[in-house]
């Protein structure tokens, strides 16, 4: 098992070469490369050279910590054919540029439009048929996500379009910080993981209030009912999410994948952040 941390909360303030050293300081190993404007940003071109790319493996070294994984996110299932192929050319620099960082794995989101599912599901398949020669000469693994507000969100019918791959190469990540998106609002983890347990590669841990909660101002929206994707990544605790269930159904499975310390809650708190999530992982999880 590899426990990264996904350093977003670091991503605004903070230089590439301090965010490495200061992941480090909290603990970790692995980092989770989230997109940064100053590498691989948001549905844009990778800003990278071999410079940079030189440079941060060195300053990966000295720190004493690897990438588990590189994270893009990309509307290579876009409705939009420009917007798509755009995404495509973007995410097939990113998979040259994982490999050479040295990183064998690349995780990122279904993306695509909510409101046109059906179409974004077959754009999706163009890409992926695009992209399989591109990770297969590169020998870079893939996992995806369904995130809030992408074409698909629930964690079950992701596993059902990873399935529908039949490859050895492509595997599915699952955040509790979604949990609640991912089943309509009931939050079952335990249903969640246990479906999904045969393509399941990556588990992204934060916590997160329920969207769908009967309580009407615990989440004020201006105009009311406006049509907005909310959700937090918190630590542990501070949400909704069933913890003891999730690493019971964790263990039962025996997960052997990337756990990633997925909070983002409190940049001004990393380090304080940190010691409430943490500990908590790796007492679930049976590593403390």
């Amino acid at each position: 098992m590899k426990l990264a941390y996904d350093p977003s909360m670091f991503r605004d303030n903070t230089s590439f070469h301090d965010m490495i050293e200061k992941t480090a300081r909290l603990g970790y190993k692995y980092i989770e490369l989230s997109p940064r404007e100053d590498f691989i940003w948001f549905y844009q071109y990778p800003k990278v050279n071999s410079a940079m790319i030189k440079n941060v493996k060195k300053w990966l070294s000295d720190a004493g910590v690897a990438l588990s994984s590189v994270l893009p996110v990309q509307q290579w299932s876009s409705p939009d054919e420009q917007e798509r192929q755009a995404a495509v050319r973007n995410m097939r620099r990113t998979i040259e540029i994982t490999a050479e960082l040295g990183v064998d794995t690349l995780n990122t989101e279904f993306s695509g439009d909510k409101q046109n599912p059906v179409a974004s599901e077959g754009q999706w398949y163009k890409s992926m048929e695009e992209l399989a020669p591109d990770f297969e000469k590169n020998q870079i693994k893939l996992e995806i996500q369904a995130h809030p507000n992408d074409f698909i969100e629930s964690s079950e019918e992701a596993a059902k379009l990873i399935r529908s791959l039949d490859t050895d190469w492509v595997s599915q990540v699952w955040c509790s910080a979604h949990a609640f998106y991912s089943d309509g609002g009931i939050g079952d983890v335990r249903k969640q993981i246990l479906g999904s347990k045969d393509v399941l590669s990556h588990i992204l841990i934060a916590d997160t209030l329920n969207f769908k909660s009967n309580y009407e101002l615990r989440y004020i929206i201006n105009p009311p009912a406006a049509p907005v994707t909310i959700h937090q990544h918190l630590n542990p605790g501070e949400g909704e999410v069933d913890f003891e269930a999730m690493y019971q159904a964790l263990n039962e499975i025996k997960f052997d994948g990337i756990v990633t310390n997925n909070v983002f809650a409190w940049p001004d708190r990393a380090a304080w952040s940190n010691e409430q999530t943490l500990p908590n992982i790796k007492k679930g999880l049976g590593l403390a």
